[in-house]
């Protein structure tokens, strides 16, 4: 099942994304717990909350995200004064970093359009081998091959 995981201690990250978005939100509050829920999901999107504590188990978790979990992604949000931290999280893959409540819309549309790509590629039929799959996905797979 594919699915939107919000990894933060307080709830305030998931409250706003909840106006944001229409679908579910699975809410943790460890980075283990968040994990076990993205490999049991086995794809989804992940929005985790940087804290001055967690930087190093994160950082360690999302060197091996891709390799793990090829088909989750990840958001970082974090307070204010760890801003300085950005392009650390995004050079480690995360898609997005936010440091404000109030500029959550980007984050909902990067989370929205990957469940749906997800959901369907799932509904995609599995005989096809990823040329075909290619081809039925673009706008103009109803033209005569040339």
């Amino acid at each position: 099942m594919n699915r939107l995981i919000v990894c933060e201690r307080t709830g305030r990250w998931a409250t706003a994304l909840r106006r944001e978005l229409s679908g579910p939100i699975r809410q943790t509050r460890s980075l283990s717990q968040c994990w076990k829920e993205l490999s049991a999901a086995g794809a989804g999107f992940a929005v985790v909350e940087l804290t001055e504590g967690n930087v190093k188990d994160l950082l360690r978790r999302m060197a091996r995200l891709e390799r793990d979990s090829p088909f989750v992604r990840l958001a970082v949000v974090a307070a204010r004064r760890l801003t300085g931290y950005e392009w650390l999280m995004r050079e480690a893959g995360a898609v997005h970093f936010v440091c404000s409540s109030r500029q959550l819309g980007p984050l909902a549309l990067l989370a929205s359009r990957h469940l749906e790509n997800l959901l369907q590629s799932s509904q995609t039929s599995p005989s096809q081998d990823p040329s075909e799959r290619i081809w039925a996905s673009l706008p103009w797979q109803d033209s005569p091959a040339y």
